[in-house]
């Protein structure tokens, strides 16, 4: 039955299938390590952590149960283990404790139960529920959305996936690419797959704004766009690869509104034209930059707003909104706030292990999948290298003078070295101009289906990754929610996170009360009296929601032992 196994007798009524799941069970328990996850169930339960998993889910008969998994997952989340693999390494006992049962599954056990709940292939299901939720609650958060693309890198071995270009570590690996939607403060919405990555112009056109359509709440009505040619239904906030004229023109068709780093900027403006103007960032704080405005026709006659930041340093920083109706005082820092999704996607990596992989498995690139044709690379890598040959032929025959006195056999010498130069670029133009003609006959994308066997990649399973990954976005969203309390009583906001870390890897205390239908969870102190003061106020705000245990009636009581308790 495992090591720390107590509940003999329904473990032995699951081995018979007798039992559908363990009903939560607790006892007396101190000091149990890393308990302190427990304070974030109920923003877990708020975030949507149970919520429609029964709908999209189910566990065949046994011991464990869905909400014991999931709760497991959630845990394992915030208390920092990078990978279901660590589980192992922490007395099962300690962890049953906070789950309410005698053991915690063995990661055998874990990865069947992640396995079978893959096998629905209902992940991406369930998150779109939780999105629209989310968004339902928050609205004023799904007016503006950032959208960016988040390369994740495969380190293994037995697969064979494309390269893509890291920019954190400046080299082509072998990766897959994630594009993700998240609120101006970072708390995210969705993520989207790409086996291949076609770029973020066509994943936003294809796969993320039909979708958003669908999901953003309180979207101006038809009858309200026609009344008002300068409304827009919600804004879309993207780094300079998503710069198109093309695509800025569509969207405003749509009725969205586009916010992006303009390329190619050209002069600086003049710097009379800037003026001081306050923002509220989204943290909530206020700031006074140096902004101006113009109106800009773009390269296919669309007319877009330009706004450019004037720096201390004199550098300019050029923006294009297709929004006609906001201020430059709301637009400026939706643009410039856009480093709270790079710094989520670096805390997720860093805390939440956003790039480890939950399985080994494979699923299948649809054949219909348009890949780049590894001969029109090839070519295309060819004509590269030749015309950098031909470049440099052609800066050397500019720069051959004939100096110093003018001798017959000087002379006969440097015409022979430049008809020599002059026949080498002949026939280096000749090949480039081959080389090119094969290239523009050669297809530059084709089906997947067509691709020579060698050339052939794999793609990473998606619905384990993708139910984990929900998990996480519960689990952080959670910890976002739980970090806007306790800066309620820090003089210093950005130590929030890192509070509650070490809340989460404290030891806890289990006081069950059958009777009065309670859970008490007792923190021990934490390293200073300022923190215990926030989470003695963090601990009334939660105590206020009146949580009960999932599947008990015990009421979740949350306190900190007093530090001169012996």
């Amino acid at each position: 039955m495992g090591r720390g196994a107590t509940a003999i007798m329904e473990r032995l009524a699951a081995s018979l299938g007798l039992l559908n799941e363990v009903t939560p069970r607790f006892v007396p328990a101190l000091d149990i390590p890393k308990g302190g996850v427990l304070l974030a169930l109920p923003a877990l339960l708020v975030c949507g952590l149970l919520r429609h998993s029964s709908k999209y889910f189910h566990l065949p008969k046994g011991f464990y149960g869905l909400k014991t998994i999931f709760l497991l997952l959630a845990f394992m989340a915030l208390a920092r283990l990078k990978s279901v693999e660590a589980l192992r390494y922490y007395a099962p006992g300690e962890w049953g404790k906070s789950l309410g049962v005698d053991r915690a599954p063995k990661v055998r056990t874990l990865r069947v139960k992640l396995k079978h709940l893959a096998d629905q292939k209902q992940a991406f299901f369930w998150s779109a529920e939780l999105c629209k939720e989310w968004m339902m609650e928050r609205p004023d958060e799904a007016v503006v959305l950032y959208v960016d693309g988040h390369v994740r890198v495969y380190h293994g071995r037995t697969k064979q996936l494309p390269k893509h270009y890291v920019a954190r570590e400046r080299l082509c690996l072998s990766a897959t690419a994630d594009y993700w939607v998240n609120a101006m403060d970072g708390r995210p919405f969705f993520v989207v797959n790409q086996p291949v990555d076609p770029g973020l112009l066509q994943v936003l056109e294809r796969d993320l704004i039909p979708r958003l359509e669908q999901d953003v709440p309180n979207q101006p009505s038809a009858e309200q766009l026609d009344a008002d040619p300068l409304l827009h239904r919600f804004t879309v906030v993207f780094d300079r690869e998503g710069y198109s004229p093309a695509f800025l023109a569509k969207m405003k068709n749509k009725r969205i509104a586009c916010l992006t780093y303009r390329k190619y900027p050209g002069e600086d403006w003049p710097k009379e034209e800037f003026f001081p103007t306050e923002v509220r960032l989204a943290s909530g704080e206020r700031a006074t930059i140096q902004l101006a405005e113009r109106g800009t026709r773009l390269s296919n006659r669309l007319w877009v707003r330009e706004f450019r930041k004037l720096t201390a340093s004199g550098h300019q920083t050029a923006f294009l909104s297709t929004d006609y109706r906001g201020v430059g005082a709301v637009l400026a820092p939706a643009m410039f706030s856009r480093w709270s999704q790079e710094n989520f996607f670096r805390y997720m990596r860093q805390s939440y292990n956003l790039d480890g992989l939950i399985d080994y498995g494979t699923d299948c690139v649809p054949e219909t999948t348009m890949v780049v044709n590894p001969a029109h690379r090839t070519l295309d890598g060819q004509v590269r290298k030749k015309l950098g040959v031909l470049s440099r032929k052609i800066a050397e025959f500019g720069a051959m003078n004939l100096e110093g006195e003018i001798e017959p056999r000087k002379v006969e010498a440097f015409t022979q070295r430049k008809s020599d130069l002059q026949e080498s670029i002949t026939q280096l133009q000749k090949e480039v101009d081959e080389l090119k003609a094969q290239r523009k006959a050669t297809p530059r994308h084709i089906p997947f289906k067509d691709l020579p066997k060698e050339a052939r990649f794999d793609r990473l399973s998606t619905q384990s990754k993708h139910l984990v990954d929900t998990i996480k976005m519960v689990a952080y969203r959670a910890e976002t929610a739980m970090a806007q309390i306790i800066r309620q009583k820090m003089t210093r906001h950005d130590d929030a996170r890192s509070l509650l870390r070490s809340i989460y890897s404290t030891e806890v205390d289990i006081d069950p009360d059958p009777q009065a239908k309670t859970l008490t969870i007792r923190l021990h102190p934490l390293a200073n009296p300022s923190s215990d003061a926030a989470v003695r106020h963090l601990c009334a705000e939660i105590n206020a929601t009146e949580t009960l245990f999932p599947g008990t009636d015990l009421r979740l009581i949350y306190e900190l032992v007093s530090a001169q308790t012996p």
